[in-house]
């Protein structure tokens, strides 16, 4: 079996490791697999999977012609024809679509040819930007105007940000007709709650299963670490925050205020930040910038005492599997997906925005590491990922 991949990135941050991570599953069971990315570098130990969808200089130019005609997924058609090319010479068997947002491919040549093959398509919805007319997410916003038609969209300036044009309603009704039109297309959760997000909207009428997502439990496991001393914070409570981008839907303004709440005995670490969001942290939080290094993250995890998650809308956090597979507690707000990973052995939920819950659950939470980090062997990515060989098979049939 031959399956092609599509995604934003390959074998970075969360997405781009679960295409590897599947990659890695069905090359194991004898099967080929590649993955077409359209952005950033690929780390070596990838790169045999790895075809790229045009370049960095189109990447920049459709991301300008994005912000100027809020038209997300509708340039880059010269690097998607040559693509598609490319892709008629591999002749895969099936075609996995994960993030096809992100200035690189186009949508309506992609999915002209995808009803043309009449192969069978494969979509993980990591976020919900295949059923709206503009955004990733819309929770913050409490907007329901995807449901039935988008327009007057309040979040053009969120990615994919816009600057001049708001043309949520047109997006909304191109992407409905394309996505529709494609009879093979088959969607996969990754949540419960992004399943229930997909039945209500005009993509209801195509099927999905749910696959949660799953995690390399030998790279993230507990790990010896020399964080806490090299950062001399020995004899302090350690609270920990992850995340590829730092904004206020992740939780920014959330930890800026959690430190103007800490003890001296406690410290809040935050990986991922800017250059720039780094200035504007206080000396109560260690700011690090974004990482590749699984050993380096693993060690983070591990040093830490509690992971908050104060997201304010999300799908199914992997940081959430890999703070717990490093024997970390989860404390989350009770947002989309996010509390389906966590257990009472592994963690907590508080209200959404109750920033008072969040601090005092995560200063009174104690919870045995060992037993933590075995609440991680049901993320093993072997069996999760296996589940969608199982579902390829099923497609084909």
């Amino acid at each position: 079996m031959k399956v092609l991949q599509i995604n934003s990135v390959c074998g970075i941050r969360s997405t781009g490791r679960i295409c590897t991570d599947i990659a890695e599953v069905l090359e194991k069971e004898g099967n080929e697999c590649k993955i077409a990315y359209g952005r950033e570098t690929v780390p070596e130990k990838y790169q045999k999977y790895a075809i790229r969808i045009g370049s960095d200089f189109s990447n920049k130019v459709d991301a300008i012609k994005t912000r100027i005609f809020d038209n997300a997924g509708f340039n880059s058609s010269k690097e998607t024809k040559r693509f598609l090319n490319w892709v008629k010479g591999y002749d895969p068997d099936i075609i996995h679509l994960h993030n096809i947002h992100g200035y690189y491919i186009n949508i309506e040549l992609l999915f002209e040819y995808l009803k043309e093959s009449n192969k069978p398509v494969v979509w993980t919805l990591h976020d919900c930007w295949p059923f709206t007319g503009h955004c990733a997410y819309y929770d913050y916003f409490g907007c329901e105007k995807w449901k039935t038609q988008c327009c007057n969209c309040e979040q053009t300036k969120e990615y994919p940000s816009a600057i001049f044009k708001d043309m949520s309603r047109k997006n909304h009704n191109k992407k409905t007709a394309f996505f529709s039109a494609v009879d093979t297309l088959q969607f996969v959760a990754i949540s419960n709650w992004i399943a229930l997000q997909k039945e209500q909207s005009l993509l209801k009428s195509k099927p999905h299963t749910i696959i949660h997502n799953g995690i390399d439990l030998i790279r993230f496991q507990p790990t010896i670490s020399t964080f806490r001393q090299k950062w001399r914070i020995v004899d302090k409570r350690v609270y920990l925050g992850v995340a590829s981008v730092w904004d206020r839907r992740k939780g920014f303004d959330t930890f800026l205020k959690l430190s103007e709440m800490i003890d001296e005995n406690e410290v809040i670490v935050m990986v991922g930040v800017t250059k720039e969001q780094k200035k504007l942290l206080p000396k109560n939080i260690i700011g690090i910038e974004r990482t590749n290094n699984v050993q380096e993250l693993s060690e983070i995890y591990s040093a830490a005492d509690v992971f908050l998650n104060p997201t304010m809308e999300d799908n199914y956090p992997t940081v959430n599997m890999e703070a717990i597979a490093c024997g970390t507690p989860v404390v989350t707000y009770d947002t989309g997906g996010s509390p389906e990973s966590i257990s009472k052995s592994s963690g907590a939920v508080v209200p959404k925005g109750d920033i008072m819950a969040l601090l005092k659950t995560a200063r009174s939470l104690e919870l045995d590491s060992e037993k933590v980090a075995l609440e991680a062997q049901k993320f093993d990515k072997e069996r999760k990922y296996k589940e969608y060989l199982q579902f390829y098979a099923r497609c084909l049939k």
